[in-house]
């Protein structure tokens, strides 16, 4: 396994609300552990080059690479309305020509472009929508907006909103898996393995104090926090969320976002 110098391992995690539960208790855990926080996107790019030993990534990351192995049954899913996943638009989605994408995005851009193909039969021209640059500053028939920002209503002349999270159940009746603890084949992290479930757990646990202490930094109430934790998300891998991922990835492969006949590779703590 490789590691950081002082034989720490790496783990990244995204800095989002919906990840708070999964790394509260990180640091109690693996107090020896290097713990990095970034977009889902910065994350992936560390894992695929070694600089970290194991992440929080999008679910897309584990279909493209097939040395990939997701290595907990500890996730980021939902099972309806994930509220920090939406697409809103200025023309009705059958009329969608060009979409900004969240930059920090893989797996939800991959989800909404399945959406919109599958569901209209559009596939818009894509751009780039910068973590620094506001709704307004995009021109984009549609763009979509994940995490944090997404949890506040942009201003601007939108005429059709979805909630991915939403959308995803009421057409495919599966939930939809935006984010999995991934690391390369062959690394070994059974000590971390275990350890992801644990935090999970006393994260869940946690979620009113996470609430309490996170709503303010983002401008939530605190009603709002607890119930996006508690009710919006899902935090465990189970057959359904398999099945879900599966489906997901047939469909990416139908637009070539990734290779054809990519298998899912659980350890054994993803499947407990």
């Amino acid at each position: 396994m490789t590691t950081s110098i002082d034989g720490a391992v790496r783990i990244g995690a995204v800095n989002y609300l919906n990840s708070k539960p999964l790394i509260e208790g990180l640091a109690e855990l693996l107090p020896e552990a290097e713990l990095t926080l970034d977009y889902p996107s910065r994350l992936a790019d560390d894992l695929e080059a070694g600089r970290l030993d194991v992440a929080l990534v999008p679910s897309i990351e584990v279909l493209r690479h097939p040395n990939y192995e997701v290595i907990s049954d500890a996730c980021v899913a939902t099972h309806g309305p994930v509220m920090s996943v939406k697409l809103y638009s200025r023309v009705p989605f059958g009329l969608i020509r060009t979409l900004a994408l969240d930059v920090g995005s893989r797996t939800s851009a991959a989800l909404v472009r399945i959406m919109l193909r599958e569901r209209y039969g559009v596939t818009p021209r894509i751009e780039p929508f910068p973590f620094e640059q506001s709704p307004d500053a995009t021109r984009a028939d549609a763009l979509l907006m994940i995490g944090d920002r997404a949890m506040h209503e942009p201003v601007g002349d939108f005429v059709a909103t979805w909630d991915l999270g939403e959308e995803w159940l009421r057409w495919s009746g599966l939930p939809f898996v935006f984010a999995v603890w991934a690391a390369r084949a062959g690394t070994e992290l059974s000590a971390v393995e275990e350890a992801l479930g644990r935090a999970r757990d006393l994260g869940l646990k946690r979620a009113a104090a996470i609430a309490k202490r996170e709503a303010p930094l983002l401008g939530l109430t605190e009603p709002t926090a607890y119930n996006y934790l508690t009710k919006n998300l899902h935090f465990r891998i189970g057959p359904a969320e398999r099945s879900g991922l599966r489906l997901f990835a047939r469909l990416a492969a139908r637009l070539e976002i990734i290779p054809q006949g990519v298998e899912l590779v659980f350890r054994d703590c993803a499947t407990a």
